[in-house]
């Protein structure tokens, strides 16, 4: 296993060219894949690695891939903008195994049979489905391999037991996640951007706190930039301990609705652990103020993406106008003289990003906590970098659960609204009693980042998963003031 851990070999010249025709059918398939609804015209190269040079029975290549796209604020059939820039396309972490043929346990992970170039006459497939590649990536980890562009860091305090076996996660997400031996857990993401990633800076940042509320990173993936043009290194992926038995919110809070249970004791708890989270953040990172001239700038980009969302959206039209209420009153505030501080935020924080260990029940919930564990802190990933690691308020977080509630209510038959609004309330008075400001004293600031969120779910459901867009709907309709319910 080591020796073909350290092997650095360069792949064969003409590989994306013998790749391009399966990719542009296969690439826009993938739930991670964030340029749905247009076509993808070529790719290029940012950079692979040979990890396994392809023998008979098995192959493997660790690509860095750029999918151009049609500009999507350029209308189809639309001339380009007269010398604008052409788009960039988004950059995707692949990782490709070839075999002569695939054994029917690989079948779903097919991506296709190539006809031409250094791999013709081989299959293709995305290999996270396959055990020995994956067993190759923990290895890489335990043993801070260097392998081309790819650098494996880990915490060298926590140990890597080798031969774990891997599984790959199946839940459809943003990203794609192999679990070791119900030990680790590795989260690789897929649409890369150079830079530190949030998904990594905050974990480690919250280890050295101490915040037992966030697993500690024990490892991480890195490209570094081409020595011919020097940039910042790329995240690829986080390994951190698994939670093993653990319900993500999500699940729980949908069980306990199916059962017609109450949840205030757990949506407390939860409201604890985000304000225990919140708290050791501002011990480790810095926080600034936010006076009117921020304010402004933050309004207006939330003004503006309103404005997109209306666009893409028809439905979001009658309710424009109250939505974007929600801004001018946060603006004025500002105005008039308040302030509020900034620190560095989870960002996208939601029942599903959140863990219930086994450890506690219920019973333990109201006094102790409970055993609740935040993860996932990349932010919203069609975001950029920058703005996803600037310092928000903490009621940016608050706003994302308070929506997820209502999500959870909404999501059964019939809706549950009642429930979702005890749960809020209970969330918010386990944030107050761990030590944070209570979120419903500042019902202004707390009114425009429910909104904002609101509105970004509403794009984000018309373009994936149209069947949810009532659900964001019915939240418009409440912030927008119209809601006659």
């Amino acid at each position: 296993m080591s020796e073909a851990v350290i092997r650095t070999v360069a792949p064969p010249p003409g590989l994306l060219v013998s790749l391009d025709p399966l990719l542009r059918e296969w690439l826009p398939r993938q739930r991670w894949f964030a340029g749905k609804g247009r076509p993808v015209t070529g790719f290029t190269l940012v950079a692979a690695t040979e990890l396994l040079p392809p023998t008979a029975r098995l192959g493997l290549y660790h690509l860095l891939v750029r999918a151009h796209q049609p500009d999507p604020s350029v209308p189809p059939g639309s001339p380009a903008p007269e010398g604008g820039a052409a788009h960039p396309g988004d950059c995707y972490q692949l990782l490709i195994g070839v075999r002569e043929a695939l054994p029917p346990r690989l079948a779903n992970a097919l991506i296709g049979h190539v006809s031409e170039g250094p791999l013709a006459g081989r299959t293709v497939y995305e290999a996270l489905h396959d055990a020995r590649p994956a067993e190759l990536l923990l290895e890489a980890l335990r043993t801070r391999a260097r392998i081309g562009v790819l650098r494996f860091e880990r915490d060298p305090g926590q140990e890597i037991r080798p031969g774990l076996v891997p599984r790959l996660m199946t839940v459809e997400q943003s990203n794609s996640s192999v679990v070791y031996g119900d030990a680790f857990i590795l989260k690789l993401l897929r649409r890369i951007v150079p830079g530190v990633n949030p998904d990594l800076e905050l974990p480690l940042a919250l280890a050295r706190e101490g915040c037992p509320r966030v697993p500690p990173p024990t490892a991480w993936l890195v490209a570094d930039p081409d020595p011919a043009d020097p940039g910042e290194p790329h995240v690829l992926g986080v390994l951190q301990p698994y939670v093993q038995g653990a319900t993500d919110g999500w699940e729980l809070a949908l069980r306990e609705l199916a059962k017609g249970e109450d949840f205030t004791a757990e949506a407390r708890a939860l409201g604890r652990a985000t304000a225990e989270v919140h708290t050791a953040l501002a011990r480790a990172l810095p926080t600034v103020t936010l006076g009117h001239s921020r304010l402004r700038i933050m309004v207006a980009g939330m003004a503006e993406r309103l404005a997109a969302a209306v666009r893409a959206v028809p439905a979001l039209r009658p309710y424009a106008a109250g939505l974007g209420s929600a801004y001018t009153a946060l603006e004025a505030l500002a105005a008039e003289g308040q302030t509020w501080t900034a620190q560095r935020v989870h960002g996208d924080l939601h029942l599903g990003q959140c863990l219930r260990s086994p450890a506690g029940g219920p019973s333990h919930a109201s006094g102790g906590g409970g055993e609740w564990s935040l993860i996932d802190f990349e932010g919203e990933p069609a975001r950029p970098l920058a703005e996803r690691r600037m310092p928000q308020p903490v009621v940016r977080d608050v706003a994302g659960m308070l929506r997820s509630f209502d999500y959870a209510a909404r999501s059964v038959d019939p809706p549950q609204p009642d429930w979702a609004e005890h749960c809020r309330a209970a969330y918010c008075s386990g944030y107050a009693e761990a030590g944070g400001r209570d979120p419903r004293t500042d019902p202004v600031m707390l009114r425009a980042y429910e909104t904002d969120k609101a509105v970004y779910e509403v794009l984000y459901e018309a373009r994936h998963r149209p069947q949810w867009l009532p659900v964001p709907m019915a939240a418009v309709r409440r912030l927008a003031g119209t809601d006659q319910t």
